[in-house]
């Protein structure tokens, strides 16, 4: 700790090597839900989230409701997007920024209709994804939590 710190009361200060904080203990300078999104990349590594984004796609493609707000009549660049943005988000490469920009989440995807049920559809086929491939209890929780958050971010349109 620096001479003019303070501790905050209950939370030790490690040296943070990667893995999820357990309890109170976190790294310097974050907070405990930034230290364990920082580091789900590392945890579960880049095939993870490959198995996860090409599941999710599965599940989309065969959604007519869904399927119909893809403007490309091949998934796999909707695949290859979300997958880097995942990638980026969750602590690992800034891929996805350094070929498309800062990801403005809602301004690109405003053009597309996102109304509760597509919210809801969106949200059934990321749930069913990440329990085929099966994600730790922690990041599992971490992740549902960002992506219901994402979803609702995202609602554009009066049902």
């Amino acid at each position: 700790m620096e001479m003019n710190e303070k501790p905050t009361p209950g939370v030790e200060k490690r040296e943070f090597k990667g893995a999820i904080p357990l309890g109170n203990v976190r790294p310097a300078g974050l907070n405990s839900t930034e230290a364990m999104v920082g580091s789900v990349y590392h945890q579960l590594g880049e095939k993870k989230f490959v198995d996860l984004v090409a599941a999710f796609y599965r599940g989309v493609a065969k959604d007519e409701i869904l399927r119909a707000e893809y403007p490309e009549e091949d998934l796999g660049p909707a695949e290859i997007r979300l997958r880097l943005f995942l990638i980026q988000y969750f602590g690992g490469p800034s891929t996805y920024s350094e070929h498309r920009g800062h990801p403005r989440l809602r301004a690109r995807h405003f053009a597309f209709t996102v109304n509760r049920d597509t919210r809801e559809r969106w949200l059934k086929h990321m749930r069913a994804a990440m329990d085929e491939v099966s994600l730790p209890p922690a990041i599992d929780a971490l992740m549902w939590d960002y992506f219901e958050r994402a979803a609702t971010a995202m609602l554009n349109t009066a049902d």
